[in-house]
């Protein structure tokens, strides 16, 4: 009876609530991005001249389902991995986390088919579609509520969620749309602008790679009526401060990364809480 205790005591501390029925074996899964529409000024310039475009098809990508016991309709989470690829507390950590809440979790691997190791010393593909990609493969399964579905990314991941997610982007183009964001570390923009969904951000102060004043002069601008975005700032927090691999810290091109278990605990419960509000019904 102790050690059950402690094993509840222990989830607790880390944000996670022990399910009734255990999660269904992480799925592999294959899907495609979203197609890049054609304009409505490409497509009548093309018939002026008698030609006929083919819509641009969307690039294959892969993912990790999980989902928890049941028939659901459950609400779910996209998640998007950050520059260094599917690290373990992305690709296994949080989906367990959010699983044992009651959503279905679809992390994307933007990089396995596109044969990218990582994207911290380079550019980046754009992975809005990537996002949408995923949105829509979920809204063919039964057991999805694809009227709750909520997008959550971590350093890149995180800014092309703040990406997907702006008023005036490549939201207003998609079928499918999400109902809430959420960023850990992101790097923001002060030219976004207003969100289209509830947001939610995460960041450290001393994250010298996602500076914290970038998502501060983002949110000075906010329309009043604008949909809201909660912004949490951690003091003495690095980059990477939720991911227990990064316990001992790294340095990465001149930037911090480390674990912080105080940061994470509160960042944890603000999630949940946050999903548990913008998701319902």
């Amino acid at each position: 009876m102790k050690t059950a205790r402690l094993i509840v005591c222990f989830a607790a501390l880390l944000g996670i609530t022990l399910a009734e029925n255990p999660a269904d074996a992480d799925e592999l899964v294959r899907f495609e991005s979203a197609p890049v529409k054609l304009s409505a000024f490409r497509i009548r310039k093309a018939a002026e001249q008698g030609e006929i475009l083919a819509q641009p098809p969307g690039i294959p990508l892969l993912g990790y389902l999980s989902r928890p016991g049941g028939d659901g309709p459950f609400p779910a989470v996209v998640v998007m991995h950050g520059c260094e690829g599917m690290r373990p507390s992305v690709k296994d950590l949080w989906p367990k986390r959010l699983v044992s809440w009651g959503y279905v979790v679809l992390v994307v691997d933007s990089f396995t088919p596109r044969n990218i190791q990582d994207t911290c010393r380079s550019a980046l593909p754009d992975r809005v579609f990537d996002a949408y990609g995923a949105l829509n493969f979920l809204s063919k399964s039964s057991f999805v509520d694809i009227r709750r579905v909520a997008l959550m990314g971590f350093s890149t991941g995180g800014t092309a969620t703040l990406e997907a997610t702006k008023i005036e982007g490549n939201e207003q183009l998609m079928e499918h749309k999400f109902r809430a964001a959420v960023a850990y570390y992101p790097a923001c923009a002060a030219s976004q602008g207003d969100a289209t969904v509830p947001t939610l951000i995460l960041s450290g102060d001393r994250d010298n790679w996602s500076p914290a004043e970038r998502c501060r002069k983002r949110l000075a601008g906010l329309d009043d009526d604008a949909p809201p975005i909660e912004f949490n700032l951690y003091k003495g927090v690095y980059h990477n401060f939720d991911a227990p691999e990064f316990a001992m810290g790294r340095r990465v091109l001149g930037h911090i990364e480390k674990y912080d278990p105080d940061a994470a605990t509160k960042s944890i419960r603000s999630v949940y809480t946050f999903l548990r509000t913008s998701l319902s019904k």
